[in-house]
């Protein structure tokens, strides 16, 4: 991080944050997600590929949800670092996992512009993955994505707003949040 974020400043911008989402549609659209991907990956025996850091919380709450056989493995590409604005991706952490000829899916917090899921994607290709599908709790309603651009399973689509809660930060902070708030970020540019 390039400057010092003290607790002050993350306890006043979670205050002025707007609510969108609450807990329960959140569960609720968990519930949904799994439904869905229960019906299509039942008989794949599929490697769910957690995206670290923000895919930590729909992928914990999504996997008691799954009904079927499945292993675990996590990446980590960010382009965030911290910061309110996406750089170049940085690869942190590959899979331990063999992806040659198996069905992934990917869980993410957000699909934003789409470039990292989409070169998680490509990294999965080139692994030799039979079959690579997106999971997001949230898909950002925009009219042009420069990356990937859709999840093949979503819980929530929100307005094009920066977003806090469930797995997703403002400067690394606010992932804890119990429902999903819109912060502004005005002040950061």
């Amino acid at each position: 991080m390039t400057e010092e974020i003290c607790p002050k400043k993350i306890s006043q911008t979670e205050n002025d944050s707007k609510e969108l989402f609450s807990k329960e549609d959140v569960e609720k659209a968990l519930d949904e997600m799994a439904d869905q991907i229960n019906k299509k990956l039942s008989e794949t025996n599929p490697i769910i590929l957690c995206t670290v850091i923000g895919g930590i919380i729909p992928t914990g709450l999504l996997l008691p949800r799954l009904n079927f056989p499945l292993q675990l493995d996590y990446i980590h590409a960010t382009r965030y670092r911290g910061e309110t604005k996406g750089g170049h991706l940085h690869w942190v952490k590959q899979p331990e996992m063999d992806l040659t000829d198996r069905t992934i899916l990917i869980i993410d917090d957000i699909l934003d512009e789409g470039h990292t899921l989409e070169a998680i994607i490509d990294y999965c290709e080139a692994e030799g993955a039979k079959q690579i599908l997106t999971a997001v709790l949230i898909e950002k309603d925009l009219p042009e994505r420069p990356g990937l651009q859709r999840a093949d399973f979503t819980g929530i689509v929100a307005d094009n707003e920066y977003l806090v809660g469930y797995g997703m930060d403002y400067k690394g902070y606010l992932r804890n949040m119990d429902s999903i708030s819109a912060v502004n970020i005005d002040h950061d540019n």
